[in-house]
């Protein structure tokens, strides 16, 4: 008979305003290196680490709200999950060529396997979803 017990691993962090970019990044590594990822899948951090740095500056410059973030490893995908208590729903915008900002949510896009968003009583959580691609 199959196991179908569910095995994942998460941890979970709030990061405010005032530098929580920088620090998210670093605990988000931290926590992939706990993994193996850094070793074995280096290119899927890279694109981790740059999502994990989108989604924690859209919830300080738009929510104007701390970041509460949450990776979790289930063995086929890596969830990494950001709440803030701003209102509404993000979605993808075409970037305005002349303005250094509005590309976050396209660049999760092309970074992950596939994201969404969850709108909330209290704010709202986007969701990424990585699977490590694995180094020959």
């Amino acid at each position: 008979m199959a196991d179908s017990s569910m095995r994942a691993v998460g941890w979970a962090r709030s990061f405010p305003v005032s530098g929580g970019v920088r620090a998210g990044r670093r605990w988000a590594r931290e926590h992939l290196e706990s993994l193996g990822w850094t070793e074995e899948s280096p290119e899927t951090v890279d694109d981790v680490l740059l999502t994990v740095s989108e989604l924690i500056t859209n919830a300080h410059v738009h929510a104007h709200s701390s970041a509460q973030l949450v990776l979790t490893w289930d063995s086929q995908c890596l969830h990494v999950s950001v709440h803030d208590g701003g209102g509404g729903v993000p979605s993808p915008r075409s970037p305005d060529t002349t303005s250094p900002g509005g590309r976050g949510l396209a660049l999760v896009d092309a970074l992950s396997d596939h994201w969404h968003t969850h709108a909330q009583e209290h704010g709202k959580t986007i969701t990424a979803c990585f699977t490590p691609a694995r180094t020959v």
